[in-house]
């Protein structure tokens, strides 16, 4: 490995300080004074309509059912099921269906179940390593002199995911074990600009033409043997400390993990078989009771053994697998504001910092609702370099396609919207800014839950 061991450093002892400094332990009782516990079965549903101009008009329908049973648990729910179908006219899907629940298995077992087929016709490809690959926004722009195709830094992705965890108390439900067998069916290609074309006017085509996942390619830094994707069968096990007191919405609390994937050649990994690890700390600090909360997260994953395929390396690892946007850095899920995927090292650290007003409370046909807005920054950057062999690539053409010899910190800001059902069902929307224009301008993110 050649993660700088002062970074990681820093990561551990600033996860440690807070923890020591505002020892937390969960309230139970912090409720807002004018809310009741629910029972029974509560539904939240949203239609998913959309447009994107390369991948078509997007349809479909989102919703998650929430059973509380005598109502003795909330804000803790006893089962969830949440089901996503949306489709572009283009050809990129979204299917998923998530479960999870403390209460299935006897012994306080909890599990947890994610079947999804997440297709992208156009899916984010910078390169490798941060701003060790050069990114020319020009060359996608439409009017531009560089302009190459809009799809010249995208590439096709269809992901075919199941992930069965289960967890389990060590001391209470504090401190957990966590394990669990993943599995993906990963195909790659580059972005099938005669789909896209089909329909359009002749003057709005995409022109044919080669874009940087083929040149990365046939220059050979992507290995013919990856190039097209495969599947990859990982065993998970993990060490989780936990006591939020309400895990959908924190008001305080601490939630930190420590994740093993080990994806052996005896389940039929080779040549990609590979460990790697994930570390996540998480605290939630009451400011004001029942209005404001200050939040963070610390995350380093990498490679520590093994050699994994370029097309499983922007994939967040975590206990809680219910998202629809898996990749990082940069995107809804990490670094909100940077381009999705912007960021791909075997090995990434990233921070976010939040700040939490819940300004409205109150019931609606029965139901507890409340708004919240939040302020964000997020950082992060690629700590284990992706080995690239610029030696592959003709010596003038080098400074197209790579810029600084190493990674340093991206940076995004921004503000948020929450709407939030009965504590757990929760509407986000989020929009962030990049500091640098390497990473792109802006983004805006429309979801389900929190970020972290």
């Amino acid at each position: 490995m050649n993660i700088d061991i002062r970074l990681f450093m820093l990561f551990v002892l600033f996860s440690l300080i807070p923890s020591i400094l505002i020892a937390q332990e969960p309230d139970t009782n912090m409720l807002p004074i004018r809310e009741k516990g629910k029972k029974g079965w509560t539904f939240g549903a949203l239609p998913v309509v959309a447009y994107d101009a390369d991948q078509g008009f997007q349809f479909g329908a989102l919703g998650q059912v929430f059973y509380y049973g005598d109502g003795s648990t909330y804000p803790e729910y006893r089962h969830t099921i949440y089901a996503e179908a949306s489709w572009f006219t283009k050809g990129g899907a979204v299917y998923q269906l998530f479960y999870d629940s403390k209460y299935l298995i006897p012994g306080s077992i909890r599990l947890t179940a994610d079947l999804s087929y997440l297709t992208e016709k156009a899916l984010d490809f910078y390169g490798f390593n941060g701003y060790q690959a050069n990114y020319i926004p020009s060359l996608a722009e439409e009017g531009s002199d560089d302009y190459i195709s809009r799809m010249f830094y995208r590439q096709q992705r269809k992901m075919l995911r199941v992930l069965v965890d289960f967890q389990g108390p060590i001391i209470g439900q504090k401190f957990r074990w966590l394990a669990g067998i993943n599995f993906f069916n990963i195909e790659m290609a580059t972005v099938d600009v005669e789909r896209i074309n089909k329909g359009k006017a002749e003057d709005k085509n995409l022109p044919d033409t080669t874009l940087l996942y083929d040149h990365y390619v046939d220059f050979g830094l992507i290995g013919s043997q990856e190039k097209s994707g495969g599947n990859i069968i990982y065993l998970k096990l993990g060490l989780i400390y936990d006591t939020r007191d309400n895990e959908a919405a924190p008001n305080r609390g601490i939630w930190s993990e420590i994740l093993l994937m080990n994806a052996p050649t005896f389940l039929g990994n080779d040549p990609y078989a590979f460990i790697k690890l994930a570390v996540t700390h998480r605290q939630y600090i009451t400011l004001v009771r029942n209005k404001l909360v200050a939040a963070y997260r610390l995350t380093y994953q990498g490679t520590i053994g093994g050699t994994a395929p370029f097309y499983i390396e922007p994939y967040m690892y975590n206990s809680w697998s219910l998202t629809t946007k898996p990749d990082g850095l940069g995107g809804a899920r990490t670094l909100r504001g940077i381009l999705r995927n912007r960021v791909v090292g075997e090995g990434i650290a990233f921070g976010n910092v939040e700040l939490r007003w819940k300004f409205l409370e109150g019931k609606l046909f029965k139901q507890n609702i409340y708004l919240a807005l939040l302020g964000f920054l997020d950082g992060g950057m690629a700590v284990q370099e992706i080995k690239i062999y610029r030696d592959l690539v003709p010596e003038d053409q080098q400074s197209f396609y790579f810029d600084k010899t190493h990674d340093s910190m991206h940076w995004s800001a921004g503000i948020g919207l929450r709407a939030a059902l009965n504590e757990n069902f929760i509407i986000s929307v989020d929009y962030g800014f990049a500091f640098d224009r390497q990473d792109g301008n802006s983004g805006l993110y429309i979801g389900i839950g929190n970020v972290f």
